[in-house]
Formats: C-alpha cells, sequence, structure tokens
C-alpha cells in the first residue's frame, strides 16, 4: 500500500521489523497515517527443536490449574497444537501478559482470560491479585525458546508448581540487507520500530559494522523499559521512544507523538 497523501506522519519513512506475515498490521496504519514503509524482518518464528516435549505437556493439561501465554506467539503456537489434540480442561485458567495475548487467545474461543489493564509485561502481571496467592497451584507457562524466567521464579517462590512449555523459538533470517543500508546511507530512513530484545540485536548485527554507525544516529520505538535500556547499551544517540505496548496501534501513537514532537522545535 503507497502512503497517504497527508496525515501525521506524511514525508515519514518507517523500518518495520516484525516477523514475515506479522507486518502488515502495523505497516498499513503506517501507511494509512501518510508514512513510507520499508518492510525488513529481523526475526523468524519457527517451531520448537522439541515438539514432542510440548505435545506430551498438552496431554498432561488436566494436571494444571493455570495455563500463562507470554505473548500472541505463544498462543497462536501453543493453541494451534492443542486444538489439533484435545480441548482445554473446563477447570483450567487461563492468563496473558499483554492485551495482544488475550486478543489472540479470544480468537481461539478463550474469552475469560486473567489480563492487566495498565502495563503489559510479566511484573504487570504478576502484581495481579489472581497471581498473589498460588501456593500449591500448578501452573504451566507456554513461551519461546531462552524467554525470561521472572515469572516462573517468581510464582515458585509464591509456591506454586512451575513448568515451562517452549512452543517457539526465535532465528535470525537470511536477509537482503543492501536495500535497507542504501537507504541509510542516503538518509532516507527516518526511524525505526522494534518489538524485542532479541529482534533488536538481530537488527543490529545484520547491518553489520557500516550501518551499525548510521543505525544508531536514527530515532528508534521500542516497546519496553528492557528495549530501551538495550538501545543505550547500543549506543543510540537520540533516546529510545516507548510505546505504551506491543500492540500496533500503541506503536503508531508512538510514531505520531514523535512526529509531532519533531515538528514542534
Amino acid at each position: 500500500m503507497a502512503a497517504s497523501d497527508g496525515g501525521p506522519l506524511a514525508g515519514v519513512t518507517v523500518l518495520v521489523t516484525r516477523p514475515a506475515g506479522q507486518t502488515e498490521g502495523l505497516a498499513q496504519r503506517i501507511e494509512r497515517a501518510g508514512g513510507r514503509v520499508m518492510r525488513f524482518p529481523v526475526l523468524e518464528i519457527l517451531d520448537p527443536v522439541d515438539g514432542g516435549a510440548l505435545l506430551a505437556l498438552i496431554d498432561r493439561l488436566d494436571a494444571f490449574d493455570l495455563a500463562i501465554f507470554i505473548s500472541p506467539n505463544a498462543v497462536n503456537k501453543a493453541m494451534n497444537v492443542i486444538r489439533a489434540r484435545r480441548a482445554l480442561p473446563p477447570g483450567l485458567q487461563v492468563a496473558a501478559v499483554g492485551r495482544g495475548s488475550a486478543k489472540a487467545l479470544r480468537h481461539f474461543g478463550v474469552a475469560d482470560v486473567i489480563a492487566p489493564s495498565g502495563k503489559f509485561d510479566s511484573e504487570a502481571l504478576l502484581a495481579l491479585p489472581e497471581l498473589a496467592e498460588v501456593h500449591g497451584r500448578r501452573i504451566v507457562i507456554f513461551r519461546g525458546d531462552g524467554g525470561r524466567e521472572l515469572l516462573s521464579e517468581t510464582l515458585s517462590a509464591r509456591g506454586a508448581a512451575v513448568e515451562t512449555a517452549e512452543c517457539y523459538r526465535r532465528g535470525r533470517p537470511q536477509a537482503d540487507t543492501a536495500p535497507l543500508l542504501r537507504a541509510m546511507a542516503r538518509g532516507e530512513l527516518d526511524v525505526v520500530t522494534v518489538t524485542s530484545v532479541q529482534g533488536l540485536r538481530n537488527l543490529y548485527d545484520l547491518v553489520g559494522k557500516l550501518g551499525q554507525q548510521w543505525l544508531v544516529k536514527t530515532p528508534i520505538v521500542v516497546v519496553s523499559e528492557r528495549m530501551a535500556e538495550a538501545c543505550r547499551e547500543l549506543g543510540f544517540k537520540h533516546a529510545p521512544i516507548v510505546a505504551a505496548e506491543p500492540g500496533d496501534d500503541a506503536i503508531l501513537a508512538a510514531l505520531e507523538a514523535w512526529r509531532a514532537a519533531r515538528n514542534s522545535l
């Protein structure tokens, strides 16, 4: 889709780095706001190395009191496997870290989901009263490979028996960086959006030493304070713009706020 005439992002070129197949929601919002989009996926969402372990855990779902889904990718990967084998146990409570994961669960017919309503991270989920008293409860966490241990460790410390189910893994795609590097060299790229720490590090590695010099001078929109800290560690020159949550609408709002602030200077 071409950029619209006018709009709050008119004249702005945005790098969208969501995984292939998950780009268009954000890209189309940017284009409707008048911006131009360069699509450059920095993550691949792959099946787990040990699919048998996931299947075995799904077959034992009746033993759990609560299932937590870390991300929309975790929902989509896990629920497709679950639906192919069985129904969710009727007594199983379901929780999600963010609004995007809760929305993905509703697509699978799971309407009653415990989820935070303000911040959308593990800390916010752990602060909910439903997760305060978990002593003796059995909890399964559906996540990607190498996920944060905060949920598991905190719930275990509160007395729960916790198991993790790795239902996908993140890979770095093979990418042709030449168009991106040309855009950077010509000053055609105005702002970058990245939605995970691993995606940020993949982008940094993919563009190489010369691209890194341009990348760190480019404004960047991220979706968590952890990502903002990772930007600072990599030497980004502009203060990272932190969207309120990882969803497309929040990222678009952050882009529009950045553009409005730049126009006011």
